[in-house]
């Protein structure tokens, strides 16, 4: 769709809201099309504008299955953003491995229950709050919030949006933040990666992994060593990763010592539990680990306690007396606690989008997923409106998320930029 259109769009919505609000038929927009003499009367659009359809969304109502979330609908209103805010329609919106494990309950930043998921999403400004004077209605922008994307329209602090490209699609704009700023800090900011480094990412064939591989590219000569099943490892190597290693069929620890006896510059670790142990003994002096997740506690749609107790457990410790001899650095990074360093995440942003312009990045787009798929029949209704999300939620999880054999590390959960569009 292009920007011209979208303009003309949230023209059309706002002009339908005012008359919505009490204006009359003669406020509404001048290019509708007449009816046909051939055509029945139709209801008039002052009427129609009265009773817009209402707003789709996506709700997690408790912590479990694919059953917890929800399909719902709420009465439209016209959009009425408070000072600094903005509302936008929805285009499109992401689906993360933290959106999985806040539907498990496993997500420290969820609000409480009923809550609507999503961390990152595009759309078309629709209306503007007092004090905003860097977008105005018409604008394509991406979003990253706390949680609240998979709705059809939603009001936001103008603070949380990023003007898009324009030759930025809704779907890559939907999969551009979370992973890539994640990746971008964890490499630069904190692994400060240069020339000749060699980097280990685990679940390569992620959201995070694959832009942390394409970002690595952005470098000269370093050496990228990604685990992922070997069905992937054709892709790995076409986006950058110079030794894939299959951790169905080998210790990935033992291969990378093979390959690299001294080990590795950067350890980005999304898993936790033993694994992190695992990633800190195989830095070189100087280099540096990265914890951003604890992937090893998800090993199907339902919490497992003992995938729980066992990552715990084997969970890494250690002190500074530790790190003094060895020369190394442990790191700890989550993005949801940068909410309030709004200059720092929008410098982050900058560079990523000039990486983008430059040709250098690009989101990977695994699918992408009608909204209205997810309430699909064949699931269960409880109450008039409300559909469950199980059919399309577990067709996407089990396609995404395979968990390891016993004794091997799960870090093929691979949700590679899933979009719902809106």
């Amino acid at each position: 769709m292009s920007a011209e259109r979208e303009v003309a769009e949230a023209a059309t919505v706002v002009a339908a809201a005012e008359a919505g609000a009490g204006e009359d038929a003669s406020s509404q927009p001048s290019n509708a099309e007449p009816a046909s003499d051939a055509q029945p009367p139709a209801v008039s659009e002052g009427a129609a504008a009265a009773s817009p359809p209402p707003l789709r969304c996506l709700v997690l109502t408790g912590f479990g299955g694919y059953d917890k979330v929800k399909l719902q609908s709420r009465p439209a209103a016209p959009p009425a953003p408070g000072p600094d805010q903005l509302t936008l329609r929805v285009r499109a919106c992401g689906l993360n491995f933290a959106d999985l494990m806040a539907r498990q309950g496993l997500y420290d930043r969820l609000p409480p229950l009923p809550v609507t998921p999503g961390m990152e999403g595009a759309g078309v400004v629709i209306a503007v709050g007092e004090g905003v004077t860097d977008r105005k209605v018409g604008d394509r922008v991406m979003v990253l919030i706390r949680s609240g994307m998979w709705q059809e329209e939603v009001t936001v602090s103008s603070a949380q949006t990023f003007l898009m490209p324009e030759a930025m699609t809704f779907e890559e704009a939907a999969a551009l933040l979370v992973n890539y700023i994640t990746a971008y800090m964890v490499l630069f900011d904190f692994g400060n990666l240069r020339p000749g480094h060699s980097v280990l990412v685990h679940m390569a064939a992620g959201g995070v992994g694959m832009a942390a591989v394409q970002l690595c590219r952005t470098v000269e000569n370093v050496t990228v060593f990604g685990t992922a099943s070997a069905s992937k490892h054709e892709v790995l190597k076409a986006n950058g990763v110079t030794h894939p290693i299959d951790y169905h069929t080998t210790d990935y620890a033992d291969e990378i010592k093979k390959i690299s006896p001294k080990g590795v510059d950067i350890v980005m670790d999304p898993l936790g539990g033993s694994d992190t142990a695992k990633g800190y003994n195989l830095l070189k002096p100087m280099g540096k680990m990265v914890t951003y997740g604890m992937a090893n506690l998800l090993t199907g749609p339902k919490r497992n306690l003992m995938a729980l107790a066992r990552t715990w457990w084997n969970q890494f410790s250690v002190t500074a007396l530790q790190l003094l001899p060895a020369n190394r650095a442990v790191c700890g990074f989550h993005l949801g606690y940068l909410e309030g360093e709004v200059e720092l995440v929008k410098g982050v942003v900058a560079r990523l989008l000039a990486l983008y312009n430059e040709g250098r990045i690009k989101p990977h787009i695994d699918s992408v997923w009608p909204f209205e798929k997810h309430g699909s029949l064949r699931g269960a209704t409880s109450t008039p409106g409300t559909q469950t999300g199980e059919p399309w939620a577990a067709e996407v999880e089990r396609a995404h998320l395979t968990t390891a054999p016993p004794g091997q590390p799960s870090n093929d959960k691979t949700f590679t930029n899933i979009i719902l569009i809106v």
